[in-house]
């Protein structure tokens, strides 16, 4: 709303000169309310559709279930309380969330532009400056020379001997390299600690409703099921 108004932002709280100012003498209502659309669907879409996506595969293997949960029971049994610091020592939960967001990127593809010509190495493709580039990380993510057997919902791929092996770049649900999501670190506690509070005290179960494997909302322009998804719930 400061930079509706003006053209920088006010002293915080703390008395901290922000130093921030627009490209424009003002922030216009279209930049303003396209700001907001994308905090939205970058900051709530992406990661309740990770976590259904989750309860969706741990529904359908029990045994990934039960791992998860027992892990989650004996790291709050020994510090007491849900924080920031105790869900980074769930280290199995962390590999569930990556193979969920491996096997179902919120938002399947990424668009960038070339910034300058480059030689694609390895092949004899020049791409010039300005050329859009579309990035299927769907596709990228279920590619069988880079995850054997992409169908199947593996926490373990995610072992630090597993990702050692692969390409830095073969794994991009927020995207890589300086345009990289902003809100990543944001985006992986928000998941974990809704999957948290619910894998904590309640059991999930495949619904006869929500087939297995699942088939996808075409218009959508996140990852989104087709039907929706609907799970049997129930208390530990």
């Amino acid at each position: 709303m400061q930079l509706m108004e003006k053209d920088h932002l006010d002293e915080d709280d703390n008395g901290k000169n922000n130093n921030i100012t627009s490209t424009t003498d003002k922030l216009t209502m279209t930049e303003a309310a396209a700001q907001s659309f994308f905090f939205f669907l970058a900051g709530f879409e992406t990661s309740s559709a990770t976590a259904t996506f989750a309860l969706y595969e741990l529904a359908h293997h029990e045994d990934v279930q039960d791992k998860l949960r027992n892990e989650i029971d004996e790291v709050l049994k020994t510090y007491g309380e849900l924080s920031y610091d105790t869900v980074n020592e769930m280290k199995y939960l962390h590999k569930v969330v990556n193979e969920t967001m491996r096997k179902y990127p919120p938002i399947p593809f990424l668009v960038r532009i070339c910034t300058q010509e480059i030689n694609l190495e390895t092949t004899e493709i020049i791409v010039p400056k300005g050329t859009l580039i579309f990035m299927p990380i769907f596709g990228l993510h279920r590619d069988p020379s880079i995850y054997p057997d992409p169908e199947k919902f593996d926490p373990e791929r995610f072992n630090a001997d597993e990702i050692a092996i692969r390409h830095s770049y073969t794994f991009l649900p927020f995207g890589e390299g300086p345009r990289n999501c902003i809100g990543m670190r944001f985006g992986y506690i928000q998941t974990k600690v809704g999957l948290v509070n619910l894998l904590s005290k309640y059991k999930f179960k495949p619904h006869p409703q929500t087939p297995y494997p699942l088939s996808f909302n075409e218009k959508s322009l996140g990852l989104a099921a087709k039907g929706g998804v609907h799970l049997h719930i129930e208390p530990r």
